[in-house]
This record gives structure tokens, sequence and C-alpha cells, in this order.
């Protein structure tokens, strides 16, 4: 056997489903590798006096089967794989041996060139399995695991943003799929809703979804605006519903582009009924909401210990006062944790009046934030009976997140 890594190893990929695997070692070592080993199917052993509490959970659990106790020759019977991830040098190299002498292959977790197998560098995307390893070059010895998870990196990136392997991709499946684009940042959008954009026929795209991500698309991908510009001009669900189903049972693949989550205010349920009904395929692709990562951005928890125990997600485009509301202020006013308005800042003041008006403090703190998440960001602090006059001083306008409550005044960030 070579006692070093310049012949490079010959790869394979093993079907462990069912088969017997032996891990010795409870360790951190133990709680990487595990996972992967359970996906693929193996019936794993373990064999420590102690293990990681993660590693613990997975026994308890009924996962694997964990045996307390130290190795000891003969727990390699009947294995097809074999891991050595003691902290004791002679226990791995023993663990080795006997792997040797029943021709079982074994990886050696704290000197892998006296191992009989390595552990790639792996990482997958949308059903493909990318490993990758080193070994030294032009004679020179020595692994470079570095290199090696940078490379899987790289490759599984650009596969999964669709900047890899779209133009060899096989037949399109007809269908929409609703993309959650995100609070803005284009890179706050979901690696499977990059990777189906990036492998769109037809893109149709909100205001608020992340627009930068429209200029990477290849030009014959045809981009429809169906933007709902606040207070102004808007294409109407109806007609976005029809060009949904138009295009998709023209054969095409379709993205609806939308800001944050899709089910979030975000009218994709009526987008996903409309279409299930015409007998279109639908694939919902969940989003970062504006509501939870637009104020972490800002530097405000919606929850904190000590401060909030719960937070209330609240769309504001009708006001308090409007026959059409569905939202009890007054149950809201009575909470103590945070209040988070989406679609609020023409209403503000509103709003505002009716949580004072059935018992919030005028002096809760309230955080204003304008196009969170983008190079545009601005924050404006108030208290209640202040933000209003603060929004309108300041020239606020959609889209702004408003974040009501004591968690404003927590962190570095606060006023």
């Amino acid at each position: 056997m070579s006692e070093t890594s310049a012949t490079p190893a010959y790869p394979v990929g093993l079907r462990l489903d069912g088969r017997r695997v032996v891990l010795v070692g409870g360790g951190t070592v133990a709680q990487r590798r595990l996972p992967a080993l359970l996906a693929a199917g193996a019936r794993v052993t373990l064999v420590a006096p102690e293990a990681t509490p993660s590693v613990e959970a997975m026994a308890t659990a009924g996962e694997i089967a964990w045996e307390r106790r130290g190795w000891r020759d003969g727990d390699l019977a009947d294995a097809w794989y074999a891991l050595a991830a003691t902290d004791d040098a002679a226990v791995n190299a023993a663990i080795v041996a006997e792997a040797e002498a029943r021709r079982v292959w074994c990886v050696r977790a704290d000197d892998a060139d006296r191992g009989t197998a390595w552990t790639p560098a792996t990482g997958r995307s949308d059903g493909i399995t990318i490993a990758v390893l080193t070994s030294g070059e032009h004679g020179a010895a020595g692994r470079d695991p570095r290199r090696a998870a940078a490379i899987r990196d790289a490759v599984v990136a650009r596969l999964g943003d669709g900047t890899l392997g779209a133009e060899q991709r096989g037949p399109r499946t007809p269908g929409v799929a609703l993309v959650g684009g995100g609070p803005g940042d284009p890179d706050l959008i979901t690696v499977r809703g990059r990777r189906l954009l990036a492998q769109a026929d037809v893109v149709v795209a909100d205001r608020l979804g992340p627009r930068d991500l429209l200029d990477e698309l290849p030009p014959h991908v045809e981009v429809i605006d169906a933007a709902k510009i606040p207070y102004g001009r808007a294409m109407a669900q109806e007609a976005i519903n029809t060009v949904l189903v138009e295009h998709a049972k023209a054969g095409r693949s379709v993205v609806r582009l939308k800001g944050g989550d899709p089910f979030v205010f975000g009218r994709g349920m009526e987008e996903a009924e409309q279409l299930a009904a015409e007998g279109v395929q639908v694939t919902v692709v969940p989003g970062i909401s504006s509501a939870i990562s637009v104020p972490g951005a800002a530097g405000i928890p919606v929850t904190h210990r000590g401060v909030a125990h719960e937070f209330t997600v609240v769309s504001g485009h009708v006001a308090p006062e409007d026959p059409r509301s569905l939202v009890d202020w007054t149950a809201l006013a009575r909470l103590r944790g945070t209040l988070v308005l989406l679609m609020a800042v023409e209403n503000l003041g509103a709003i505002a009046a009716a949580l004072r008006a059935h018992g919030r403090p005028d002096d809760t703190p309230v955080a204003i934030v304008q196009e969170g998440t983008m190079a545009t960001e601005r924050r404006v602090d108030a208290t209640l009976a202040t933000a209003a006059d603060r929004a309108a001083a300041q020239g606020i306008r959609p889209p702004a997140v408003i974040v009501i409550g004591d968690v404003v005044a927590v962190g570095p960030s606060a006023p």
C-alpha cells in the first residue's frame, strides 16, 4: 500500500443502501460523515465509548446502531466500508490493518494517506453529485482537501445558479414555477430559484423581484413586466394568470418571479389554483420573506430573548377603518411582541392611530426600512406617535417594511 498521495485515487461511487458500514469514533468527524452515509441508505454501526450530542441524537432516534465501547479486533466483520475516526493514531492504524486483511475499504481520518480510501469533497445540485479528489502532482505527495472543497463549491455554485450546464439540460418540462425572489438583493434568492430562472423560456416578473437577475438571462428569454407599481399602473391579476397559462400550454418553461415569498401577500395561491384548474404543472419555490429579512438586514431582530416572544406580520394596504379590513387591530394593540407591517406606507398614520387608541403606548419604538437589502436601503426611526410625520418628512415611499416594538431599540444599530 502506498504511503503517499502522489498516486491518484480511482474514483468510484459506492452503493451502500442496506449494507453495513462501521464508523469507529463518535467525534466531529463522525458528526460530519454520518448524514451522507445515512442519506445513502447505509446500515451504520458506530463504535465509540462517547459521542457528540448530535451523533448521540442519531443513535437515540434509531438512525444508527451505537456500541458504547472502544474498538476491538473483529468489529469490521461483514462490513462493506469503514471509517477510522478515533483520536488515537494506534487504534486507527489497527482498524486500517483489519480492513486491509478483510479487504474492506477504509478511510483514516487522522492520516488519509495511510487509509485505503479517501473521502472526496462532495456537493449536490439538482440530482447531480460532484465529488472532487486531489493528489500530489508531478511526483509531489500530499492531498489538498481545501483545494478540493474550493473546486467543489465553485462547480456546485455554477450548477445551482444555472451558469453551468443549462445549455445541456435536455428537454424542458413545460409548466410554471412560482419563485420567491427574496427581499431584493439578488444574492438572497434561493439556489433552486436561481437555477430555474436560468433555465426559463419566459419570465413574468414583479417590480419587487430581484431585478438585477433579469440582466443575466440569455437574449432568447422573454421577460414580461407584471409590475404592480403601488398606487399606479398595474397588470391585472387575471391578465397575469392568462399569460402564465398560455405560455405553459405552449410548451414553455415559465418562471413567475416575485419579491419575498410567493405565499406571503404575493397572490401565489391564486395563481397556483388557476394554473392547476387549467391542468398546468406548478412548482412552488419558497423565498425569503421581507417581513423577517429586511428587519434582520437592518439590524433589527423580530424576536429577542427577554424582549419579544412573538412577532405578527400584517398587510397594511387596507386602513383599519376600511370595511374591507380583515385585521383585528384591537387585539394587535394588546400584544406585547413585535408587529411587522408590509405595504403600509400610505396607511401608516391611520394604523398608528388605531394601535394607540387601543392601548399601544405612544413611545413604542418604530423603524421604517425602505428598499431593504438593496444598495438604496435607508432606515428611519421614530415612535408610534411620530412615525407617520417622520415618514412624510423623510419622503418614505414603497417598498418599505415597518417594525413596531421594543426590538427596534435592541442591538448596535438601535437609535
